[in-house]
């Protein structure tokens, strides 16, 4: 007996020791104009005894030791209340050793939930949501199709923090193209500093053929950042964060130059890495498209 996975799984690299258990497959929305993932499913909620059984086989293949869960797909958070905890439940009763439990959540489907579920859910186990933010300025979002405006992130990530589940933001370097890189910079910055997330999380935007922001770059209608250009965006980003706890990771391989710290006491020393990394010239990084898939 295996665990049953359907199509490409995807996790974020901090989950890289988890128990992988697909509780939704594909994503709700799937419209974002710069992913291609989950294209090659339909989105839809497992059967929660198809779940269940999947975390009985979880158990028996690598024991009660387990200590990390993440459920995928895309946005599992959306699924019932009850149901989540039903299964947050039965992760602790299969796994007494269990540390941490995450998921997916977008702005749009956490905002489904109220705080007295959140809070229930973070009773039951749930540790951390995994947010894909990727921006706070309400064009760049419009833009890329990203189904939330800047508000909703914010009534979503204040949400989560007073339930008082750990929140992982990722911002996406780039992402407003040239034209909209210093609005996207600034206002990511200022949203997180009222949201204050746990962790800030840097990824640097790739093009992949078959998603529909490489054909507006075909066309010349999406200038890509170059290296020296997506640094000079993170370090305005890094400017702009203010009165924030946050851990601030560039924890991927699509990023120019790798930059870590805890805010806000390292907010200094990450502005020094910066200006260092402007200061190498452009044959140090890759190409802008070399990242194109």
């Amino acid at each position: 007996m295996f665990i049953r996975y359907e199509g490409t799984i995807y996790r974020p690299p901090s989950e890289f020791d988890s128990l992988i258990i697909q509780a939704t497959i594909g994503c709700p929305h799937n419209k974002c104009k710069f992913c291609n993932m989950y294209k090659d499913k339909r989105f839809r909620i497992r059967p929660l005894k198809d779940i269940m059984e999947d975390l009985e086989t979880g158990k028996t293949q690598y024991g009660k030791g387990v200590e990390n869960i993440f459920f995928g797909d895309g946005n599992t958070i959306l699924m019932k209340t009850e149901d989540l905890l039903k299964l947050l439940r039965y992760c602790n009763e299969l796994f007494p050793k269990l540390k941490k439990i995450t998921m997916y959540g977008s702005a749009q489907y956490i905002n489904l939930k109220n705080l007295d579920e959140l809070i229930r859910l973070k009773k039951a186990g749930l540790s951390r949501i995994h947010c894909g933010m990727e921006s706070g300025d309400d064009d760049v979002l419009k833009f890329v199709s990203k189904g939330y405006t800047r508000e909703e992130m914010l009534k979503a990530g204040r949400l989560i923090k007073r339930a008082d589940i750990e929140l992982s933001l990722y911002y996406i370097v780039g992402l407003g193209g040239a034209g909209l890189s210093e609005n996207h910079a600034i206002n990511s910055g200022t949203l997180i500093n009222k949201i204050n997330p746990d962790f800030i999380r840097l990824r640097t935007l790739l093009l992949f053929k078959d998603a529909p922001l490489y054909e507006l770059y075909k066309e010349n209608k999406f200038q890509l950042l170059n290296a020296h250009e997506a640094l000079e965006e993170t370090k305005l980003l890094v400017k702009t964060l203010d009165n924030i706890n946050s851990l601030f990771l560039s924890d991927h391989i699509s990023n120019y130059y790798k930059v870590n710290g805890k805010f806000p006491e390292d907010k200094e020393r990450i502005l020094e890495e910066l200006d260092y990394a402007l200061s190498l010239d452009k044959s140090n990084f890759r190409s802008p498209t070399s990242g194109t898939l």
